[in-house]
């Protein structure tokens, strides 16, 4: 074992897959010298056997951990958020002087963060809530990172996090997001897009081939030749790939196999949760996270499939469903990643971050499971305008969704007369048709709220606020200028 008192520029606390690939990815770039520590000494022990020409710094306890990092002392903790994030914070907090980092790389809940760094500013120590993007590849090769904390923490971890971020035409995919929990605020956001994107695609493939009529690999193909346009991304390419996978058994496509119940590690939810807390409709991701909550009702799916005796009969399409399909998933990911950029404004707001979305968008182009080709097409839209209220009134997505209007339109209809669900599609176009019209029926629900609870209302005439006497004389009153 190696224990040297202040060698590592940067410290790595958890040993599991995610954190021993970003330990291999931070020793492997010039300049950094890496520490490693993992409670149970056995996973740093089979780090160090199969990886040890890297020159880590390995600790079996805690304390010489943190004695071997430099001053200002920078620990990346890359465990199971919750509990165990926050045994770990105490130990290192307990250990570390005034100025040194502790940076968290888990999937927290942004408002934990705020919490944590809060009680820890106090003690003199900077806090990290850091998003990392891109799973166990992505650790290993270059994610996308999105760090929260002080601007004084940051000029230590800059060139660190930068070192080992994904390039993404020539820009490292890292950017100081903003203060305390403005890291995993944002990283829980792109999660929530990430569930919207994964919707979308399921219910094209789902389209294409109960309602189309084609056959696994001919979808696959049809994935293939999406992934060469504008709708290029790291989502469509794995379908594609996936779709190519063949049972091990020899018995069909192994999509086939799976069972289809999808799971959930709770990002979704919090993205749903937080938007609604801030009034902000992300119905993409809602009807996302419910999809997958409607997969895992085994129970209820089979009793009702029980009731239903006949389904719908096949519908005729016509010959350019397949292109009506992508116009539709192209137009309704648009109105997915609105929504989520709606609630990072939000957020920013709520809890006082200066968010650049621009920037955002360009640390999303790599190694994060939402890239795609047209996330600079958001970057230029915020290049264009600041202040833009929605990418839905950028005029290169206007055009872009107005052009697949009519195919969109076509898709929802068939969805529904085929008896597919496309919960993702169809929310996304009402949500586009609630934002383009004229008028909402919003006036008669507000009607209804001054009717049961005296909730009054405002005029389009007139300024003030009013209310009926429903239950009398129906007389009109002003109730406030």
């Amino acid at each position: 074992m190696s224990n040297k008192t202040g060698t590592a520029n940067i410290g790595v606390v958890g040993m599991a897959v995610m954190g021993s690939n970003l330990a291999r990815n931070l020793a492997s770039r010039e300049g950094n010298t890496v520490a490693v520590y993992n409670r149970t000494y056995a996973k740093t022990q089979k780090l160090i056997a199969q990886h040890g020409d890297l020159g880590f710094v390995e600790s079996e306890k805690i304390e010489d951990f943190v004695d071997s990092l430099t001053k200002p002392r920078t620990a990346i903790i890359m465990v199971q958020a919750g509990a165990g994030t926050d045994a770990v914070i105490e130990e290192l907090a307990g250990l570390m002087e005034p100025g040194d980092i502790i940076v968290d790389g888990g999937n927290s809940n942004f408002q934990d963060t705020i919490t944590r760094e809060k009680a820890l500013r106090e003690k003199g120590l900077h806090f990290v809530g850091t998003g990392i993007s891109g799973g166990e590849e992505g650790a290993l090769h270059g994610p996308s990172i999105m760090p929260g904390g002080s601007d004084e923490s940051w000029e230590t971890l800059g060139p660190i996090l930068r070192s080992i971020a994904a390039v993404a035409e020539g820009e490292p995919c890292v950017t100081h997001v903003g203060h305390d929990g403005a890291g995993h605020f944002v990283k829980m956001v792109h999660n929530g897009i990430e569930y919207a994107d994964m919707q979308l695609i399921a219910e094209s493939y789902d389209l294409l081939r109960r309602a189309g009529g084609l056959s696994v690999p001919q979808i696959a193909e049809v994935f293939k030749t999406w992934n060469e346009g504008d709708l290029e991304s790291y989502l469509i390419e794995i379908t594609a790939d996936i779709l190519t996978q063949q049972d091990p058994d020899g018995d069909g496509p192994l999509v086939d196999k799976i069972l289809d119940h999808a799971g959930s590690k709770g990002t979704g939810v919090w993205t749903a949760q937080n938007a609604v807390g801030l009034g902000i409709p992300v119905s993409g991701i809602g009807e996302a996270v419910f999809a997958r909550a409607v997969s895992d009702k085994g129970e209820q799916r089979d009793a009702v499939r029980k009731t239903i005796t006949q389904r719908p009969e096949k519908v005729s399409v016509p010959d350019s469903f397949a292109d009506d399909v992508r116009a539709a998933l192209y137009s309704s990911k648009v109105v997915a990643y609105a929504q989520g950029f709606d609630l990072i404004s939000a957020g920013a707001a709520q809890y006082d971050w200066d968010i650049d979305r621009g920037a955002i968008a360009k640390i999303w182009r790599g190694g994060c499971i939402i890239r795609a080709r047209f996330l600079n097409r958001i970057t230029q839209a915020y290049d264009r305008d600041p202040q833009l209220v929605s990418l839905l009134a950028d005029s290169y997505f206007a055009d872009a969704v107005a052009q697949g209007q009519a195919a969109w339109r076509r898709i929802v209809g068939i969805a529904a007369a085929s008896g597919v669900p496309a919960p993702g599609f169809s929310s996304a176009l009402a949500y586009y048709d609630a934002l383009g019209s004229e008028r909402l029926p919003a006036s008669l629900i507000q009607a209804q709220r001054d009717y049961f609870g005296a909730h009054t209302y405002q005029r389009t005439d007139k300024p003030g606020t009013f209310h009926v006497d429903w239950s009398g004389d129906r007389s009109e009153t002003k109730v406030k200028d």
